[in-house]
């Protein structure tokens, strides 16, 4: 089967290579893939920016259908439509096995990390870690499943209360994804950008996002004053990477407020304004990809309507045309690209 995999660490050396089809051992799920999703991980990886473990097929969001089902499997059965949380393996003994935060195991494996993940025609999943699709959300939108978890992960570290003021910085998938679950919330939500984020700032009035704000045109605290009588918004999740950025979330924040940073920086050591933070009493949280407790209510939201992901996709590529699928994502064109197996 082809599968595209990261060869070497550095920039590019990502290859379409012929891969023996996986046989699942005990306890372990065959699954055929559908549609996988490319993360932002997944450009830094090939960038160079992202370590893993070489060689390795990418890919860590997506769905599919069982078709083999190792010793001990009794929970699934070929033809079952899933998708997968990202963790192969754990400890299973450390603290944060033991409560169930597995994304923060020292010694966890991920699927497409250290172990082959969904840029290929099947895949080898822990049946611990599947999860089935309601009946009315398609394998498209369940390809997301992951990437939604993540933001579920991050807005659950805050307390929104209804009628509350978040702001979200970055209108990428992960920004767009974490403006609906704050908005399911009943909060009133505004998402940020620059003027050449124009295609996802449309997205975000499409999805019935509140206020969608080029900050290069509108005056973002002017906003969020008149709707606040100037005390600052209430929650502020940071999902662009972007120091700038930041420095803006911390400033736009009440006294008292929420600040999420869910993006993730170029450099791990940034300028960071601790003054406000004292001054202002502001409660900092850092959210970590995402935990078994989030899979559930991320599929919950897509089917209950309240996130629309498949709205957020607009490219399709399969796994040959990386490339195509790179200079997408990388000319502003894409929000959210999924690529499909090949024969």
């Amino acid at each position: 089967m082809k599968a595209l995999v990261k060869t070497e660490h550095g920039f590019g050396n990502l290859e379409i290579q012929d891969k023996t089809e996986p046989t699942p051992g005990k306890g372990q799920v065959k699954i055929e893939v559908k549609y996988a999703g490319i993360c932002g991980s997944d450009i830094h990886t090939y960038e160079g920016h992202y370590k893993v473990g070489v060689p390795v097929t990418l890919g860590h969001e997506f769905s599919g259908e069982v078709v083999e089902v190792g010793e001990g499997v009794t929970d699934f059965k070929p033809g079952d439509r899933v998708t997968s949380e990202t963790t192969f393996y754990i400890c299973g003994e450390c603290e944060y096995c033991q409560s169930g935060d597995y994304n923060l195991c020292n010694h966890r494996k991920g699927l497409g990390t250290q172990q082959d993940g969904g840029f290929t025609k099947y895949l080898i999943a822990r049946q611990e870690s599947l999860h089935f699709l309601p009946e009315n959300v398609d394998y498209k939108s369940a390809s997301m499943t992951e990437p939604l978890a993540c933001t579920h992960h991050a807005v659950s570290k805050t307390e929104i209360n209804e009628g509350d003021i978040v702001v979200v910085i970055g209108p990428g998938p992960i920004g767009l994804f974490t403006a609906q679950v704050a908005k399911s919330r009943g909060a009133t939500v505004l998402i940020t950008g620059l003027t050449n984020d124009k295609v996802r700032l449309d997205k975000a009035k499409e999805l019935g996002i509140d206020y969608a704000v080029d900050t290069q045109k509108e005056d973002i605290k002017k906003i969020v004053n008149d709707l606040t009588d100037g005390y600052g918004a209430d929650v502020v999740f940071e999902c662009s990477g972007a120091v700038p950025a930041a420095k803006q979330g911390l400033d736009l924040l009440r006294k008292k407020g929420q600040y999420g940073q869910v993006g993730l920086f170029a450099q791990p050591e940034v300028q960071f304004d601790l003054e406000k933070i004292i001054q202002k009493e502001i409660r900092v949280v850092g959210s970590r990809s995402q935990k078994p407790a989030d899979w559930e209510p991320s599929l919950a939201l897509m089917a209950d309507g309240c996130v629309n992901a498949k709205a957020l996709v607009t490219h399709e590529f399969n796994i040959t045309e990386w490339d195509k699928a790179y200079d997408a994502i990388k000319s502003g064109d894409a929000i959210k690209v999924l690529l499909t197996p090949v024969e």
